[in-house]
C-alpha cells in the first residue's frame, strides 16, 4: 500500500526545519502554506509534523473527529512541569471531570456578575495613569488582567504579587517555547540554567497560589467563586480534591485567564494608534452609548463597533498563534495519509492571514465583521479561542473583559507608540510583542471623568 505524503520544504541536516522555526516561526509557516498548500510536511529532528491551514481540515481535527487526536505530548511533558495536571495539560476522563467541575464558574450568568469588578479595576488603572507618561502597555495589561482574574475567580487581591506571578508565567512561556522549537528536552533534574529558572518560577507560583488556598481552607467560607467550587467538590467516591489538584487548576486559570486577554489588548492599543479613523469611530460609539460614564453590563450589547475592533485585532494577532495535536490512529487530512503518532500543527495565525477567508488579510479592517460576513466564513476559519470540546473555557469571560477594558481606558486616554518601528510579534504559547510596547498616554478632552467605582448593576 502506497502512503500519500504531503509536500514540504527540504529538511536540512539532523535538525530539519527546527532552525527556521527558531529564527522566524510566523514567516516560515506562512511561506510554507503559500508555497506548498494546506497540508505541509515538516520535520523537527526525528519528529514529523503536518502543518494544516484549511478550515475543513482544522474543523475535522478539533471538532468532528477530535477523539482521534490528543493534546500534543510535547506540550504536556513541558507544561506539566509548571501547571501539573490541570485543564491545559490533562487528557481523557480526568480532563472531562475537571472541565465539568470548572465550567460553572464561566456560566454566562456568573460571568455577567464579574462586569462591575472588571470596570472597577480598569478605572483604577486609569486613575494611576498620567497625561504624557510613557508606559509599557503589555506589562500594564498583564497586571490588570491578572488582578481581574484573581478577584473574580478567587476573590483575592494579588496586586502586590502581580509582578512575581507575571514574571514566573513569562519564564514558563519562554522556556516551553525554546524547548518545543528545538524539540530537545532536558530532564527537569538536570541543573541547566533553563531548569534553574523554571524551578524558581514554580516556587514563585506555588508560594502565591498555595497561600490563597490555605487561607480559604482555614476560613471554611463558601464564597461561591471558582476556588470554593474546587475546595467543596467531591468525586463519586466522596473524596475531595487535594491541594495539589486545586493548585494545578488555579495556576492554569491564572495563566490562561490573564495572559491571552492582556496580549489581545496590547495589540489592540497598538493597532488603534496606527489607525486614527478607527479610533475616532470608537470614540463616537462610546460618546453615543456611554456619554461620560464608565461602561456597565447592559451597555455591552450596544458597543458593537468595540466588539468588531477586538475581533479584528485577534484576527491579525491571535492570542494563541498555534495549536498542536497528535494523531491517535491512522487517518487522512486534505487527501493525505496521516500515520498514527504524527504531530498536527494548526495555525490560527495562518488561517486568520489567508486571503481566501479574509480579503486583504494584512489590513486592519474592523468593518469586515458584519453578521453576514461571519455567517459565510467556513467553520474553524476564525479560531482565536480554538474550537471543539477543548475550546477556551473562558472565551465569553475574555470577550466581555476586553470590551470593558477598552471602553473604560479608551474614554480617558489615547495611546501613542514611542518608537516608529513596528513591534515584533513573538510566538510563545501566546503571541506577545517582543520586548513589550512602550506607549505615551494622551489624556482625552472630555467633559467629565467616568467614576472609578460605578454602582453595581442589578442582574435580571
Amino acid at each position: 500500500m502506497t502512503i500519500q505524503l504531503p509536500p514540504g520544504p527540504k529538511a536540512e541536516g539532523i535538525a530539519g526545519h527546527a532552525r527556521y522555526m527558531t529564527e522566524n516561526q510566523l514567516g516560515f509557516q506562512l511561506d510554507a502554506m503559500k508555497t506548498y498548500g494546506d497540508v505541509v510536511r515538516l520535520r523537527f529532528y526525528n519528529r514529523v509534523a503536518y502543518q494544516i491551514s484549511n478550515p475543513d481540515d482544522v474543523h475535522k481535527v478539533l471538532v468532528e473527529e477530535n477523539d482521534k487526536f490528543s493534546k500534543s505530548p510535547i506540550y504536556k511533558i513541558l507544561l506539566s512541569r509548571f501547571l501539573g495536571n490541570g485543564l491545559l495539560t490533562s487528557n481523557g476522563k480526568f480532563w472531562r471531570r475537571q472541565r465539568r467541575l470548572v465550567q460553572p464558574a464561566f456560566h454566562h450568568k456568573r460571568i455577567q456578575a464579574y462586569a462591575t469588578t472588571m470596570t472597577n479595576y480598569s478605572a483604577d488603572m486609569a486613575n494611576t495613569w498620567k497625561d504624557g507618561e510613557v508606559r509599557d502597555l503589555n506589562q500594564d495589561m498583564m497586571r490588570l488582567t491578572l488582578n481581574i482574574v484573581a478577584k473574580t475567580l478567587f476573590d483575592v487581591e494579588v496586586t502586590e504579587h502581580a509582578s512575581a506571578v507575571g514574571d514566573a508565567l513569562t519564564v514558563l512561556l519562554v522556556e516551553t517555547t525554546n524547548a518545543t522549537q528545538g524539540m530537545i528536552f532536558v530532564p527537569a533534574w538536570v541543573p541547566t540554567a533553563a531548569n534553574r529558572r523554571s524551578k524558581r518560577a514554580v516556587a514563585q507560583l506555588d508560594s502565591v497560589v498555595n497561600h490563597i488556598i490555605d487561607e480559604r481552607r482555614a476560613s471554611g467560607e463558601d464564597k461561591g467563586d471558582l476556588l470554593s467550587m474546587l475546595l467543596l467538590t467531591q468525586d463519586e467516591n466522596g473524596e475531595s480534591m487535594t491541594n495539589r489538584q486545586i493548585r494545578d487548576e488555579a495556576v492554569t486559570i491564572f495563566l490562561a485567564g490573564h495572559e491571552t486577554t492582556a496580549n489581545a489588548m496590547t495589540w489592540t492599543w497598538y493597532l488603534l494608534s496606527q489607525h486614527p479613523e478607527v479610533e475616532a469611530k470608537l470614540h463616537e460609539e462610546w460618546t453615543r452609548v456611554l456619554g461620560n460614564r464608565a461602561p456597565e453590563l447592559q451597555d455591552l450589547r450596544q458597543l458593537e463597533y468595540t466588539e468588531m475592533v477586538i475581533k479584528e485585532s485577534m484576527r491579525l494577532y491571535p492570542p494563541i498563534p498555534f495549536i498542536q495535536r497528535q494523531a491517535l490512529e491512522d487517518t487522512t487530512l486534505g487527501g493525505y495519509d496521516v500515520p498514527k503518532g504524527t504531530l498536527v500543527n494548526i495555525g490560527p495565525y495562518l488561517l486568520h492571514h489567508d486571503a481566501r477567508w479574509f480579503p486583504d488579510p494584512e489590513r486592519f479592517n474592523p468593518e469586515r465583521w458584519t453578521k453576514e460576513f461571519e455567517k459565510q466564513l467556513p467553520k474553524s476559519a476564525y479560531i482565536p479561542f480554538a474550537n471543539g470540546p477543548r475550546v477556551c473555557i473562558g472565551n465569553s469571560f475574555a470577550m466581555m473583559e476586553a470590551q470593558i477594558i477598552l471602553a473604560t481606558l479608551g474614554q480617558r486616554y489615547q495611546l501613542r507608540p514611542v518608537s516608529a518601528e513596528a513591534p515584533i510579534p513573538e510566538p510563545h504559547l501566546t503571541l506577545r510583542p517582543k520586548d513589550g510596547i512602550r506607549m505615551r498616554l494622551e489624556a482625552r478632552q472630555v467633559r467629565s471623568v467616568p467614576d472609578a467605582r460605578p454602582v453595581a448593576t442589578e442582574l435580571a
